[in-house]
C-alpha cells in the first residue's frame, strides 16, 4: 500500500515506514537521522496537549514582486499543510513551560524570508512578555532567494529580538538539526545560551560544495558536521533524539524561577566567612569537621613538610575534579566549547544541582592515565579553556546561578599555539570577568593551584583549599631554578614559598581548609564530600543575601587588601 515503505535518503535502503516512525525517524538500517516535520517534532518533544500554536496564518509576503514566488509558496502550503516554514507556540516540556519554535525542511527547505523572521520575532516578544524561556529547533537551507535583501534583513531582525530576550534574563536553547546553513546559522541558530545539535547534522555558513569549489580542495571527512563543531568549540552538546526531551526539560528546570529552592539551613554550622575574625575561628575551632570524624587541618599532620604536601597534591591516585563533581552534585550537564575555536578538555564546566539549587560548576580536570592526560593536556588549560570558563561564568550571572570553581592545575599551558591564541589575554579576561560577576563565586583548590592558570578560576568571594592541596606562584622546581639557580633545591623552595593550606590561611589568602583524614582518592572521597556539600550550601545561602553590587564590592575589598 502507498506510504508503507520509504527509502532512506542516507543509505538508500527500503525501510518500513512504521518502523521509522516508531524509531523517532532514525533509519533502522543505517542509524542515520531522517528529517522530522514540525508538528511531529512537537509531538515528540512537548507534553501531551500542552502545545498552543501562535500566528498560524500569515499573509503572503513578496516584497520584490518576484515572478512565480507566490505560486511556489502556494505549492509548499498545499504540500505541507503549513502557512510558513516555522511553527511557533506555547508548550510544556516535562512540566516546564516554554515558547517553542520549530522549522520544517519540507517548506522551501525552511529558508528564511520575511514571514519566518516575523513569526520568530513575534514568538520572542511574547516570550519576553510572558517571562518564558525559548526553545528553537533550527533547520534551513539559508536565506530565501526570492525575497533578496529583505531576507537578509531577517538575520539582523531576529538577532536583535534575541538580544532583548537575553537582556530580559530569559533562557534561549537552540537545537541544530540537519541541515542548518546560511543566514539561519549566521543569526538565530548560533545565538543560544545553550546550543544542542543532533548527531551528524550538517551545520555551517557556506555550504560544503560552495567551499570546495571556492578553494579547489577536497574537504576533510566530517567537515561541518555536528561532531566537527563540538570539537571546535561552537556547540555545547550533541544529543541523541531519544535524549532531547529529558535533556531540554532538565535544562528548563535548572533555569526556572524556582531553581533557588534550596534545602539549606541559614542557621547551619559554617566554619569560615570572609571577615578576619571568622578566619581566626577556622584555625582554632572546627566542630563540624570533628563531629564528622574528620581530623582537623591543625592536627599532627601539620608535621608533614611542605614538599610532602606537594607530592600528595600531585599523586596519580588523587581525586580529580570529576570525582568531586560526581560526589557533591547531581544532574551534572556538561557544556562544551568557547564558541570561538575549540573545546578544551582541561576545563570542564556545566550546570548541576546542589540539593535543589541549580549551580554552575567550572573545573580544571586532570587525566587518570596517559591517554586521558593527553586529552586533558595534563590539566593545563589553553586559551579556549579559559574562554569557555568565561562564557559559563557570564551565563551563570545572567541566570543568577552561583559559580563553584574546582582548581587543580600545574599551570596554564605554555606552548607556541597557546601564545598564538592569546593565553595571557584569556587569563586576564577571566580575572576581569570574575571580579565583576554579580553572583556568588566559591573556589576550592583540590590539588595543585599553579600560578595564574589557577588564579583564573580563583577570583572568588571565598577561596577554600583541601588540606593536602597547594597554591603557589609557580612550581617549587621552577622557583628553585629561578631564585636558587638549582632546581634540586625544590624541597627547600616549597618551605620558603609558604604554599600549604595552613600557611595560606595564616596569610589570609584563603578562607577555609577542608580537612582530609587521608589523602582524598576516588575511593574515600565520600568522607569529605558531604562536609563540602554542607559548607557550600551554607556559604551560598549567606552570600545570596547580598546584591550583585554588594558582592562585587566585597570581592574587590577582599583582593584590594593584599
Amino acid at each position: 500500500p502507498q506510504g508503507m515503505w520509504r527509502k532512506c535518503r542516507l543509505c538508500s535502503s527500503a525501510v518500513y515506514a512504521q518502523d521509522v516512525r516508531n524509531n523517532m525517524y532514525i533509519c533502522p538500517k543505517c542509524g542515520g537521522y531522517l528529517r522530522v516535520h514540525a508538528y511531529r517534532r512537537i509531538e515528540i518533544l512537548a507534553d501531551a496537549d500542552s502545545f498552543t500554536e501562535w500566528n498560524k496564518e500569515m499573509e503572503v509576503s513578496n516584497p520584490l514582486l518576484f515572478p512565480g514566488y507566490e505560486e511556489k509558496l502556494e505549492a509548499a502550503r498545499a504540500k505541507t499543510g503549513m502557512n510558513e516554514a516555522m511553527i511557533t507556540g506555547r508548550a510544556a516540556i516535562l512540566g516546564n513551560p516554554c515558547v517553542l519554535a520549530v522549522c520544517d525542511a519540507r517548506f522551501m527547505m525552511s529558508s528564511m524570508g520575511h514571514n519566518l523572521g516575523e513569526k520568530l520575532c513575534l514568538a520572542i516578544e511574547r516570550a519576553i512578555e510572558e517571562r518564558l524561556p525559548l526553545v528553537v529547533y533550527a533547520c534551513s537551507g539559508g536565506a530565501r532567494m526570492q525575497e533578496g535583501i529583505v531576507s537578509l534583513m531577517q538575520m539582523a531582525k531576529t538577532s536583535a529580538a534575541l538580544k532583548r530576550l537575553h537582556d530580559a534574563g530569559l533562557l534561549y536553547i537552540s537545537v541544530l538539526t540537519d541541515p542548518t546553513t546560511g543566514g539561519v546559522t549566521a543569526s538565530f541558530a548560533m545565538l543560544g545560551d545553550i546550543i544542542i545539535a543532533e548527531p551528524g547534522a550538517l551545520i555551517g555558513f557556506a555550504g560544503p560544495r560552495v567551499i570546495a569549489q571556492t578553494i579547489g580542495q577536497k574537504l576533510p571527512e566530517g567537515f561541518q558536521r555536528a561532531e566537527f563543531l563540538l570539537e571546535h568549540g561552537f556547540i555545547d552538546i550533541i544529543a541523541e533524539r531519544r535524549e532531547q526531551r529529558e535533556l531540554i526539560g532538565r535544562l528548563l528546570k535548572a533555569h526556572s524561577a524556582d531553581n533557588k529552592a534550596s534545602e539549606t539551613d541559614d542557621n547551619g554550622a559554617d566554619s569560615g566567612l570572609s571577615d578576619s575574625a571568622d578566619k581566626e575561628k577556622i584555625k582554632t575551632d572546627e566542630p563540624a569537621a570533628e563531629e564528622k570524624g574528620i581530623s582537623s587541618a591543625n592536627g599532627n599532620k601539620n608535621l608533614m613538610s611542605a614538599w610532602d604536601r606537594v607530592l600528595l597534591s600531585r599523586a596519580s591516585d588523587r581525586a580529580t575534579a570529576a570525582d568531586y563533581i560526581s560526589a557533591i552534585f547531581t544532574g551534572f550537564t556538561e557544556l562544551h566549547g568557547d564558541r570561538r575555536f575549540a573545546d578544551d578538555g582541561a576545563i570542564v564546566g556545566g550546570i548541576a544541582w546542589l540539593e535543589g539549587r541549580a549551580v554552575t560548576v567550572i573545573a580544571q580536570q586532570k587525566g587518570r592515565n596517559l591517554k586521558d592526560n593527553k586529552k586533558r593536556n595534563f590539566g593545563m588549560p589553553s586559551p579556549e579553556g579559559y574562554r569557555k570558563a568565561i562564557r559559563l561564568m557570564k551565563q551563570a550571572e545572567s541566570f543568577k546561578r552561583p559559580v563553584i570553581c574546582l582548581v587543580d592545575t600545574p599551570g596554564a599551558f605554555c606552548g607556541i599555539e597557546a601564545e598564538e591564541r592569546g593565553q595571557g589575554e584569556a587569563i586576564a579576561s577571566s580575572l576581569f570577568e570574575l571580579s565583576g560577576l554579580k553572583t556568588p563565586v566559591i573556589s576550592l583548590v583540590i590539588g595543585e593551584g599553579g600560578s595564574g592558570g589557577a588564579l583564573a578560576l580563583a577570583v572568588a568571594d571565598e577561596v577554600w583549599m583541601m588540606e593536602n592541596a597547594i597554591y603557589s606562584i609557580l612550581s617549587p622546581e621552577g622557583f628553585a631554578s629561578i631564585l636558587y639557580k638549582d632546581s634540586k633545591l625544590c624541597k627547600e623552595a616549597a618551605e620558603d614559598m609558604r604554599i600549604t593550606s595552613t600557611e595560606l590561611l595564616r596569610l589570609g589568602i584563603i578562607e577555609k581548609i577542608i580537612p582530609e583524614t587521608e589523602p582524598v582518592t576516588p575511593e574515600n572521597i565520600s568522607e569529605v564530600s558531604d562536609f563540602i556539600k554542607e559548607q557550600l550550601k551554607n556559604s551560598i545561602s549567606r552570600l545570596d543575601k547580598y546584591t550583585g553590587e554588594e558582592l562585587i564590592e566585597r570581592r574587590y575589598s577582599r583582593f584590594r587588601a593584599y
